[in-house]
């Protein structure tokens, strides 16, 4: 990882077993991740493998997602089925929301 980074913000993830997981880097100075998206980060652990942690944005705060201690060189896709899933849960959350404000807004109407 770049020294100017501090994780890398996941912009895809493949439904796919083996499908891809696509990243960009995140900047030491960005800001508090937005709702919904989710930043990983991973240095080599102190035996083998690669530590490996997610934290996710939510509306106030970021929150500690997982953790994959001394994962195995090819651990994208080994966490690949936990950031797929919880992506999709808030893209559901993100529909709901919304469906629940224009319901609110017309019942005012």
């Amino acid at each position: 990882m770049p020294s100017a980074a501090r994780g890398a913000l996941v912009q895809r993830v493949s439904a796919l077993p083996d499908g891809p997981l696509d990243v960009t880097w995140l900047a030491v100075e960005a800001p508090r991740l937005p709702l919904g998206r989710i930043r990983l980060h991973w240095e080599p652990a102190s035996l083998a493998g690669w530590d490996v942690t997610a934290h996710l944005g939510l509306a106030t705060t970021e929150v500690h997602l997982a953790s994959w201690p001394a994962a195995p060189d090819d651990w994208p896709r080994l966490v690949r089925p936990t950031l797929h899933e919880v992506l999709g849960l808030c893209a559901a959350l993100a529909v709901a929301t919304a469906a629940l404000d224009l319901s609110n807004r017309l019942a005012h109407v």
